[in-house]
């Protein structure tokens, strides 16, 4: 961190909208690729694409040259192993973290101390690449300050609790996840229903009276539009594994009548 601001942080902190990127591809190459493109944050998925702790350190390592800031979703947050890869994250030098399925304050306050040194938190003494393998002395005094902690709101048991876990000191930003949120209200694979949308926008809104930053994924133009105008401050407009998956099968299918054109996905 060598004593430099976390840059998605304070954009949050100052209500500058985050246009990011999904990166499920799990290769460094494919990382680099799209932290040329100039969005302003890359989302790293340990939860749905195969990635380990090697991979992410590629990918991290290929952005880091580059503008775009790099968030790491972890596979799992709760419990002694989340805490664990909270550490691990955190000690590859992964300034920002997203959590799954956060459903209540009590999980979000965990999440928080596990992000945090003594005697804020429960992080483990040990920054390795973080801390510039010691280094960088400064790291363990600062690193508190810097982290930033995204928490998913993706079910109805969430947003009945979306006021207390907004509300948690030390997130600093609450994620809907449209899919799982579409499956938890009896619309699997329907995120556009009117039900559904109207359960986001009610967050969105709860999440900002909270004065925290609200954040979304969605391959829909239209649709990211839309929430930006609802005040979402970080937005995730396509998943790259979307991108590679219609880009090649439209090239095909003008050359082949067979083949068809694969739908935008949506992963959280």
């Amino acid at each position: 961190m060598n004593n430099l601001l976390n840059p998605f942080k304070q954009a949050l902190a100052e209500k500058r909208p985050q246009i990011g990127l999904w990166l499920g591809l799990a290769d460094a190459y494919s990382a680099e690729l799209c932290a040329w493109a100039g969005f302003d944050w890359l989302l790293i998925d340990g939860e749905h694409a195969p990635n380990d702790l090697r991979s992410i350190l590629g990918q991290l390592q290929a952005i880091a040259p580059y503008a775009s800031h790099p968030i790491a979703r972890v596979p799992v947050g709760h419990g002694h192993s989340g805490t664990t890869l909270i550490k691990q994250y955190l000690d590859l030098g992964v300034q920002t973290l997203l959590v799954p399925m956060v459903d209540t304050p009590e999980q979000a306050a965990d999440l928080v101390r596990a992000m945090r040194y003594p005697p804020q938190g429960i992080r483990g003494m040990g920054g390795a690449r973080a801390s510039r393998w010691g280094r960088n002395p400064a790291y363990v005094h600062d690193a508190n300050a810097q982290v930033c902690l995204l928490v998913q709101a993706e079910t109805e048991l969430s947003l009945r609790n979306l006021d207390a876990i907004a509300a948690t000191e030390g997130v600093d930003g609450v994620l809907i996840g449209p899919a799982d949120l579409s499956a938890s209200m009896g619309q699997v694979g329907n995120s556009g229903h009117p039900d559904v949308q109207a359960a986001i926008a009610d967050a969105i809104a709860c999440i900002i009276n909270a004065g925290k930053a609200a954040g979304i994924l969605t391959p829909d133009e239209a649709l990211a539009h839309h929430y930006l105008k609802l005040g979402a401050t970080f937005v995730a407009v396509g998943l790259d594994i979307s991108l590679l998956a219609q880009t090649t099968s439209a090239l095909a299918a003008r050359f082949k009548s067979s083949v068809s054109v694969a739908p935008a996905s949506q992963t959280c």
